[in-house]
Formats: structure tokens, C-alpha cells, sequence
């Protein structure tokens, strides 16, 4: 009897699962009957603009105009590519829809293009996601038409063959298939998506780069950014946001290969709509998003100050370029955030400043010294390997952390030409063009040699006024010491 009754017991239990799961569906996909009224056409944005809601109050067909340029374009700075794109910019337009609409989709490949392409959307049901009906080549034009049967922010993508190397050459974008009714409101969007780049030349090599098949397919990018390219989203063209504000932020991963660890540096994702469905996480530090996936992620900013967007596998963000900014504007709000309070300083091991990277002495002998060529390409090795994960690439710094070398007038004033600064370290406040910083700097323990190629790099590939610095003008200075 008993063993009857925990049988009776589990039966309801997945009886009542099951009604609760089939009820949760039914809810979500929309019955393909629903009326259509009227029409509109679709308003697309590049990122990180993202376009309003259809205000209409039933289902409607939405006219999507979607071009694919092929297109040479800055990937880094001194660094061009030559891009495939989804209406002329990487990633590709936001499209916004609501859940029932009745999408009709027109794919352009403009007649200067050199290749065929298609579109598949994660959003449709149907053959390859509407691959198979658009596929293109230039100068021709393709329709086709699908319902929107789930809601959920979708990634969408090349799928011509190879269709990799077409991902990975900036084919995808976002369609948002939101309620009928929208989103709860919040007082800004934005547009985010990661996604990897193959170069023939490794990360920061000057000129134009073509596509690395090889590295493509080992998995190896020299380049991860947000939206497009290194710094598409941060410093000038960072969003910005006020304090007290909500933030809702619409984040891809185009892939084609590496997952996304999405973080917001000095921030806390109140909400976030798990892989862009229905599934809501709450009090999130980090989200995974797949290759070819997507999240919604929504936060409320207290406190002034820049939020860094990265993925946090981290060297991917300070080394190869996956960071977007927020820039939060207002006034302070001690109650969540003083700053720092108090310095002081700790020396637990008797130095004044710590060292790194201890070498072995340099040989006795004669010093060779190079030319600036053979500096300079001896110091960009140096300088990546060293200095480029504080002072980033190009010495741009980060702002309030880590100073710019790029026309640095606290290095141009320095009548070492920063010798001393490599060997010594710094530590305490210093001005650099006009911005207060204070931070500690190791003594770095490399050779003379190193060091003069170093900052013969530092002077002449950030506009530092240029010259050759010498071993034998490190040695000189070292010496005194």
C-alpha cells in the first residue's frame, strides 16, 4: 500500500510538471493565426544605439531592409581590415520586432561586393534560420517572410560557406523579439557585441591584415573586441549614463568560437535575462554567453565613475581589446562608495618600492649599441610584454589608474627620458597632460639594453618628441645610483 501511494504521489507530481511546462509554452510561442494589422518599417541602429519599441498595439508586419557591404575599415588603431558587414558597420544593425509580428525580410549584397551571402536568424523557424531563401550574390536582392513565434533577444549571422570565416570577418548582429507590450522601461539601452578577429599579423602590427584561416580554425584570435573594433566603445566613444539611472544592455557574442565571461567592472547586474530568453537570473556578478548567443542584463548606476564592460577571461580585455565603457556622470554618493580614504605606505619587506623581473648581470665587455630601427623593433617585442597590460596598446593608459605614454608632457619633461622611472619605480601623485594619478609603479629589473629599447619605442611610437635612447645612456644612469 505504502509503495502504491508514493506512485500515486510522483504520477500527479509529473502530471502537474507537465501541464506546468506545456501551459509555460503555449504561453510563450504565439498561435500563427494571431491577426496581423497594418505595417511598419523596421527603424535599424548601429551599435550602441539601439531603436525604440513599435508602439503599435496589435501584431503587424514589420519590413526589414537589411544591405551587406564589404567594406575596408579600422580594426586597430593603425590597423585596417577589410570587413563583411551587415549594413555597413560591425556587428550588424539592431533589429527590434514584438513577439507575433509578421517580419518581412529583404537582404541587399550591394553590387561592389565580391562574395555571396545569406542571413540566418536565430529568431526564425525554418530551414537554416532563412539561409536557404536568401542566399545572394552581389548586386541581387532575396525576400522572405517568418512569423515571430518566441520572444528573446537572437543572434543573427552569415551561413555561406565557409561559413566561419564569414562570421568571423564581422557578419552577425542582434533581432530582439520583445512583448507585445515591451520591456519594463528603463531609462537607457544599449547595444553590445563581442566577437573575434583572425590576422594575418599578430595584435597591434601596423597596416592593412588580412584573414588567418589557420588561426581561425586553431581557435587563436589576435583580436576580441566590442562592436567592431579596438576602443569602438570606451574613451570618447564610450555610452554615457547619469547617477541613479537604469541601464539595460542587449549583449551579443558573435563568436564564431570563443564563449563570453560578460562583466561590468564596478557593477552589479541586478537582473539578467539568461541566454536573452525568459529565464531571469537576479544579483549576478558574471555571465557566460555562448558563441552565437546572447543576454540581456540590466542594472541601476549609484555612484559617478566608468564602468569597464569586458570579457573577464581577462587578458582578452587589456590584451586584445574586449572592452566597452559607461561613463556615469553626477554626484557622489558616499553611502555606497567613499573612494579612497587613507594611504599609506606598507613595506613589509624593507624596500621602498618592490622589484620584478630579476635578470642575471649583464656580461662584462664592450656595449653594442643598435640602430633606432633595430630599437624600435626590439622594443615593441619588449613593450607588449611588459608595459602594454597597464599603459595598453598604444599607450593610451586607463584613465584614473594607469597614465598615457602617448605625447606624455610628464615624460617629455624628464631630462632621463623616464630611465630612472624603469629602474627605480614610482610611486606618489604625479600630473600627466592635466589628469592627477596616483598609483605605484615597480622597479623593473631588465637590462640596459632592454630598457634603451623600450623607451626608444616609448619616444618615437607615442609622439614623445622621438631619439634614440642608448644602453650606454641606461648604464650612465644606473651607475649613479
Amino acid at each position: 500500500m505504502r509503495t502504491r501511494s508514493y506512485i500515486s504521489i510522483l504520477t500527479i507530481f509529473l502530471v502537474l510538471t507537465l501541464n506546468s511546462c506545456t501551459t509555460n509554452s503555449e504561453r510563450r510561442i504565439i498561435d500563427p493565426e494571431t491577426e496581423v494589422k497594418g505595417q511598419v518599417r523596421a527603424e535599424l541602429t548601429d551599435a550602441p544605439h539601439v531603436p525604440p519599441h513599435i508602439p503599435n498595439k496589435s501584431n503587424t508586419k514589420v519590413i526589414v531592409e537589411l544591405e551587406v557591404i564589404e567594406r575596408q575599415m579600422r580594426l586597430a588603431d593603425g590597423v585596417d581590415y577589410t570587413f563583411w558587414t551587415f549594413g555597413g558597420h560591425v556587428p550588424g544593425k539592431f533589429i527590434r520586432v514584438r513577439h507575433g509580428d509578421w517580419i518581412e525580410f529583404h537582404l541587399h549584397n550591394h553590387p561592389d561586393n565580391m562574395l555571396p551571402h545569406n542571413i540566418d536568424l536565430h529568431a526564425v523557424n525554418g530551414p537554416g534560420g532563412g539561409a536557404e531563401a536568401s542566399l545572394i550574390v552581389p548586386g541581387k536582392s532575396a525576400q522572405f517572410s517568418f512569423r515571430a513565434l518566441h520572444p528573446g533577444l537572437y543572434v543573427y549571422h552569415c551561413a555561406t560557406a565557409p561559413v566561419g570565416m564569414h562570421i568571423a570577418n564581422g557578419m552577425y548582429g542582434l533581432i530582439l523579439v520583445e512583448p507585445l507590450e515591451g520591456l519594463p522601461p528603463v531609462d537607457h539601452e544599449f547595444y553590445v557585441m563581442q566577437g573575434e578577429f583572425y590576422t594575418s599579423g599578430g595584435y597591434g602590427e601596423r597596416g592593412h591584415q588580412d584573414f588567418d584561416m589557420q588561426k581561425a580554425i586553431d581557435e587563436r584570435p589576435d583580436y576580441v573586441v566590442m562592436n567592431g573594433s579596438v576602443g569602438a566603445a570606451s574613451g570618447e566613444n564610450a555610452m554615457v549614463v547619469q547617477v541613479g539611472e537604469t541601464v539595460r544592455l542587449f549583449v551579443g557574442n558573435g563568436g564564431p568560437s570563443l564563449i563570453s565571461s560578460f562583466h561590468a567592472i564596478g557593477e552589479i547586474f541586478d537582473k539578467v535575462y539568461v541566454e536573452g530568453g525568459s529565464l531571469i537570473n537576479k544579483d549576478v556578478q558574471t555571465t557566460l554567453i555562448p558563441a552565437g548567443g546572447a543576454a540581456i542584463v540590466e542594472f541601476k548606476v549609484d555612484v559617478p565613475g566608468t564602468l569597464h564592460l569586458v570579457d573577464h577571461s581577462i587578458f582578452r580585455a587589456f590584451n586584445k581589446g574586449a572592452l566597452a565603457q559607461i561613463k556615469v556622470v553626477g554626484d557622489e554618493n558616499h553611502l555606497v562608495y567613499t573612494g579612497k580614504e587613507k594611504e599609506e605606505v606598507y613595506l613589509p619587506e624593507g624596500s621602498a618600492i618592490q622589484r620584478i623581473e630579476k635578470e642575471k648581470p649583464e656580461p662584462a665587455g664592450p656595449i653594442i649599441e643598435l640602430s633606432l630601427q633595430e630599437r624600435m623593433e626590439a622594443g615593441e617585442r619588449l613593450y607588449k610584454s611588459n608595459c602594454m597590460a597597464c599603459h595598453m596598446d598604444h599607450g593610451r593608459g586607463i584613465t584614473g589608474t594607469f597614465p598615457p605614454l602617448i605625447n606624455s608632457d610628464y615624460l617629455q619633461a624628464r631630462t632621463d627620458k623616464g630611465i630612472g622611472i624603469v629602474l627605480d619605480g614610482l610611486r606618489g601623485e604625479i600630473t600627466v597632460n592635466g589628469v592627477k594619478y596616483n598609483n605605484i609603479m615597480p622597479a623593473v629589473s631588465l637590462s640596459d639594453d632592454k630598457v634603451a629599447s623600450i623607451l626608444t619605442y616609448i619616444h618615437n611610437e607615442f609622439d614623445n618628441g622621438g631619439g634614440l635612447v642608448n644602453a650606454a645612456d641606461v648604464k650612465a644612469c644606473r651607475d649613479k645610483h
